[in-house]
């Protein structure tokens, strides 16, 4: 029996949070869940433990102040890996990504170091609108450009890492802040020589709250495409 470990970062998720742990709970699959929040005001923490009282598979990190994205899913890849866990899946904790959809990354991690859900692949869709779609889109096909990487998706957190075969690959190691992080995680990956594989996800609006990705973050993730791109070249 392969060991599970869906992770999420918060920050004043409070409404969100509970509607998200209801679905993955209700999947009917052994898993864990690690939560890591950065203190929010919202005090999401809170709805997190309701639920630890009664599931014993849930843990919470609560961080005494805002420490960023990037730090998080730092702290989620070394929680697994000190937990001796096989799969470590990643995901947004704004609703934006369906649950259930991981069957399907489960399925497909068997026989690859990392899956990838993707927006921009045949069968994906992003229901974002106006310039924030335009933005995404024309940023992950500037991306592949640039980079010489043949996937479709480089900036969404919905992934799953098979640990057993990434033997050095670290997210500790890669070197990058904000959104940068997960363009930059795909790349190193591809640069190390491991197999990734891309499966279609719907990109759902948050459905509470508004969205935390600054515009000038997104314009920074861009620029950094050619910080990377010519210090590493890609192994395929």
């Amino acid at each position: 029996m392969k060991k599970i470990l869906i992770a999420t970062a918060t920050y004043n998720e409070a409404g969100n949070i509970k509607i998200l742990l209801k679905k993955i709970i209700n999947l009917k699959i052994k898993l864990d869940i690690l939560i890591v929040d950065d203190n929010s005001p919202d005090k999401t923490y809170l709805e997190v433990k309701k639920f630890m009282k009664k599931f014993q598979n849930i843990y919470l990190i609560n961080r005494k102040k805002k420490k960023g994205l990037d730090t998080a899913h730092k702290y989620m890849y070394k929680f697994a890996l000190k937990k001796n866990y096989d799969y470590l899946i990643t995901m947004d904790a704004d609703l934006s990504h369906d649950p259930n959809i991981i069957p399907k990354f489960l399925k497909h991690i068997k026989k690859y170091d990392c899956v990838i859900g993707s927006r921009y692949m045949r069968g994906g869709r992003n229901n974002l609108s106006g310039f924030r779609l335009f933005l995404s889109k024309f940023g992950n096909l500037f991306i592949k450009f640039i980079l010489k990487v043949n996937l479709s998706e480089f900036t969404t957190s919905y992934r799953c890492f098979n640990l057993k075969k990434l033997k050095k690959f670290n997210l500790k190691d890669v070197d990058a802040g904000g959104y940068s992080f997960f363009m930059n995680t795909v790349y190193l990956i591809k640069y190390m020589g491991y197999s990734i594989k891309e499966i279609p996800i719907i990109f759902y609006e948050r459905a509470h709250g508004k969205s935390k990705i600054p515009t000038l973050e997104l314009f920074r993730t861009l620029l950094n495409i050619f910080f990377i791109r010519f210090k590493f070249s890609p192994k395929n």
